[in-house]
């Protein structure tokens, strides 16, 4: 007999499935075995001997793997049992992770060693999105997927830019960056035991699931079929409005706002607040505690009747705050400013994901979600490009007001094209909270 989820917490209410309460836990020690892996890398390199250029060479190499496999992961997860995809992402982490920890501690560790384990923690982590996004559905029922999506939210901030570099960087001041990286490779066991403890997910009408035949999945030649996916999901997208409309506009969003807030507010700290490398953390914790914020209040409250429209008022007037930093002359306004972004940037973002899987038809659930994925993780880098160079050309404080202002008349630009006001009265989302169980969950 499953426990009533309506007697707990609405953020709560998905740990009532036994099949979540593992999904959960293997989220949580994935992401902070990211987290550690994410500072720990870059004490590695300075470890070895290598500088700022080495650092940018690992890191950009690794942002590059998880581009490119951002898009073919949503085909994967579309053909292949998502669990399996996921187990098999942390086992491949795990051989990164561990085999540099160990040849770190032995004193043999080599340059292409740790960049080909970036490498394959940039590829892993460019699969991994898609494959939980197309799993998450399969797993908890449709009025749970909002909580979900915001312990999601709530995780990421606190596990992966919080607890995993806090940690990372307690093990590396009493030990060694291998013993860091050792500590994230232990995450990835205890992430990878807890999705195989996981029931398999009988298959469904809609996509074939584990216990679907291989051949339905890979008929035909396979670089063609994989092409061919990829077309479908962009077909997809371009024939939704709704769908369109949000990534177009969060791309442009990323590219105005990530840049100034990763390379500039440092510089801005300094020479307009008098701060220091401490200051900069604060704006950045400021803005991850906005974060988990918003994803906790996201997570429990209805979804709104209005959810484009919600959707879209935060998102057109999250950057905003940017004009602050432009101008503020006392870190305070700094940390503030970063926190309303945080709070209004990934609040809704609690939204995009269970629209996303509410929406989108299951068999293109995850070639949609690794668009999106991709889409997000392509633009911040070139943000992060052109940011000094802007700010030479017209100033620090006209770089941050024009990041802060442009997106608003954007934002009603592809809101008003779109009419998203009548597709979400048209589509509405709220389902009434009931009990339904789901192939393979229950609380036992």
């Amino acid at each position: 007999m499953r426990s009533s989820p309506t007697r707990l917490p609405r953020v709560l209410r998905p740990f009532a499935l036994r099949q979540y309460r593992w999904l959960a836990a293997g989220l949580a020690l994935a992401l902070f075995g990211d987290g550690v892996w994410l500072i720990a890398l870059v004490w590695q390199v300075i470890g070895l001997g290598g500088g700022p250029g080495v650092v940018s060479l690992v890191s950009g190499v690794a942002a590059v793997g998880m581009i490119v496999a951002t898009l073919f992961g949503g085909v994967l997860a579309d053909r292949v049992s998502q669990r399996k995809i996921i187990v098999g992402l942390e086992t491949v982490k795990l051989i990164a992770f561990a085999s540099v920890g160990i040849a770190s501690l032995l004193g043999v560790l080599s340059y292409p060693h740790l960049v080909g384990a970036a490498l394959l923690g940039g590829i892993t982590t460019g699969m991994y999105y898609p494959a939980y996004s197309a799993l998450l559905p399969r797993v908890v029922e449709a009025a749970q997927l909002q909580a979900a999506n915001g312990v999601e939210g709530f995780m990421r901030p606190v596990l992966f830019q919080a607890a995993g570099p806090m940690i990372a960087g307690a093990v590396i001041g009493a030990a060694s960056p291998g013993a860091a990286i050792i500590v994230g490779a232990v995450a990835c066991v205890g992430s990878g035991a807890c999705y195989l403890a996981m029931s398999p997910i009988p298959r469904t009408d809609a996509v074939a699931g584990e216990d679907a035949p291989a051949a339905a999945r890979e008929a035909g030649h396979p670089v063609r079929d994989i092409l061919a996916d990829l077309g479908e999901g962009f077909a997809y997208m371009w024939r939704t409005p709704w769908l369109w409309a949000s990534l177009f506009y969060v791309s442009f969003l990323l590219l105005m706002v990530m840049g100034p807030i990763e390379v500039l507010v440092p510089f801005a700290l300094r020479d307009r607040a008098g701060g220091d490398a401490s200051d900069h953390a604060l704006v950045l914790a400021a803005f991850g505690a906005g974060a988990a914020i918003g994803a906790f209040i996201f997570a429990s409250i209805p979804m709104p009747r209005r959810y484009l429209s919600v959707m879209f008022a935060l998102w057109t007037v999250c950057s905003v705050p940017m004009v602050i930093m432009g101008f503020a002359e006392r870190t305070i306004w700094f940390v503030v400013a970063g926190f309303l972004i945080g709070l209004m940037l990934d609040g809704p973002m609690v939204l995009w994901g269970t629209l996303l899987q509410r929406r989108v038809p299951t068999e293109l659930l995850g070639r949609i979600s690794g668009l999106d994925f991709f889409v997000s993780a392509a633009f911040m880098p070139v943000s992060m490009a052109l940011a000094a160079p802007v700010s030479h050309w017209i100033g620090l404080g006209a770089t941050f007001a024009v990041a802060g202002l442009l997106p608003v008349p954007a934002a009603i630009v592809f809101y008003l094209s779109a009419r998203l006001w009548r597709d979400e009265i048209a589509h509405p989302l709220r389902v009434p909270e009931i009990e339904v169980p789901l192939p393979g969950a229950s609380s036992r």
